[in-house]
């Protein structure tokens, strides 16, 4: 996993449960924006189903290390949180610390008691979604380099 999710996942498990909402808060402000030309493309194919809100994700991999790009709605400050911190923590990683990121990340960060069954099994859904994405384009980045 990570240096910065590990660092992201201790902050959240130290805090109180306040802190933890809080903290998600803060990381929903700093999601960045979408490219242009990525807010152009927010379509089915990229949206997570898994997850009542819409998400959606943009994922490549280029000299072995991972871009993520995201979009999730302000109106849903924790699910924003959640995708900015993914980004965060994920976003220049190489594909094999992206596949090392425990699927049960949502409880590792202690959110699983601040939020609701429904929102912990659609941010895990996200994950999964990222790790599935990450593993498509390595593959493609891989046939490409090999060709």
């Amino acid at each position: 996993m990570p240096a910065a999710l590990d660092a992201i996942i201790a902050e959240l498990r130290d805090a109180d449960r306040q802190e933890r909402i809080e903290l998600l808060i803060d990381f929903a402000k700093n999601l960045p924006a979408l490219p242009p030309a990525l807010a152009a493309r927010k379509d089915a194919e990229h949206r997570v189903e898994e997850c009542q809100s819409p998400v959606y994700l943009f994922v490549g991999v280029a000299d072995g290390r991972v871009s993520l790009h995201a979009d999730a709605p302000v109106e849903a400050p924790t699910v924003r949180g959640f995708v900015s911190l993914l980004i965060e923590g994920l976003d220049g990683a190489t594909p094999e610390e992206v596949y090392q990121t425990p699927a049960d990340l949502v409880d590792h960060c202690g959110l699983t008691e601040v939020l609701g069954m429904l929102r912990v099994r659609g941010l895990s859904g996200v994950l999964r979604r990222i790790k599935r994405e990450v593993a498509r384009a390595a593959v493609a980045e891989h046939d490409s380099t090999s060709a």
